[in-house]
């Protein structure tokens, strides 16, 4: 079985690596519980300045691995168990956090990007918020931040009709500082994160600190909004794993 995330340091820059290209790096709960360790201890290492995150393969992330979950004895609870200290670890990660996006970006694998400092994508990204065609709620603070991140109108329209938008149209409406041609996305992040390591880092730290200032409280209130959403639609309508499983 493969590692579900990889870790490489270049100099203080660490890069994580979504490590399950077969299933397109859909995240099970050993995938959350693997990333939730990398960024813990990145965050605890004195030598990393800052953290890359990127997808190994065709894709950054496809989210949530809907087929494992649909399968017969799945632990569904396991799931939410292990997705919560993730989303903790990112609203609390205190150093730059960069993304290289290519492929597709799904579900998590988008609202991610959303506690990412910098984010890169390739021009032919594809990313998504389905929630609304899965019978779901927004997840990971995604009610919450999009619309702190883009606008409201911008990231109502996303969320409600859960249609794709290209990288370069990501880049545009601000999920991403700029859209590169697919071979120059990770050298740009990686550029990107060297150049931020090499400034001086208790006054980065207090940059990023400073940028994210009550974001940490928000985004927790908007979590627990979005659970208790999500609970309701489940005694509405049944679980959505029961419909859908991902390609």
């Amino acid at each position: 079985m493969s590692t579900p995330v990889l870790v490489s340091d270049n100099g203080s820059v660490r890069t994580v690596t979504f490590n399950k290209p077969e299933r397109l790096n859909a995240f099970d709960a050993a995938g959350f519980r693997a990333l939730t360790k990398a960024l813990d201890d990145a965050a605890a290492d004195s030598s990393v300045a800052v953290v890359v995150i990127e997808g190994a393969g065709k894709a950054f992330s496809s989210g949530v691995d809907l087929r494992a979950l649909s399968e017969p004895g799945a632990d569904t609870a396991d799931f939410g168990h292990a997705f919560a200290p993730l989303i903790v670890a990112l609203v609390e990660f205190p150093k730059p956090l960069v993304a290289a996006v290519h492929g597709a970006a799904v579900g998590i694998g988008l609202t991610m990007l959303l506690f990412c400092d910098v984010v890169y994508v390739a021009d032919d990204a594809r990313l998504r918020a389905p929630f609304t065609s899965l019978g779901t709620a927004p997840e990971a603070a995604s009610s919450w931040m999009l619309p702190k991140v883009i606008g409201a109108q911008r990231a109502s329209e996303l969320l409600l009709t859960a249609r794709w938008l290209s990288g370069k149209e990501a880049a545009e409406i601000g999920i991403a500082v700029a859209a590169v041609p697919a071979d120059q996305l990770h050298p740009r992040a990686m550029e990107a994160a060297s150049q931020i390591a090499g400034n001086i880092g208790p006054a980065v730290l207090a940059a990023k600190k400073l940028l994210r200032q009550g974001w940490s409280e928000e985004a927790r209130a908007a979590v627990q909004r979005e659970d208790d959403a999500a609970r309701e639609l489940i005694r509405e309508l049944g679980s959505f794993t029961q419909k859908f499983t991902t390609t």
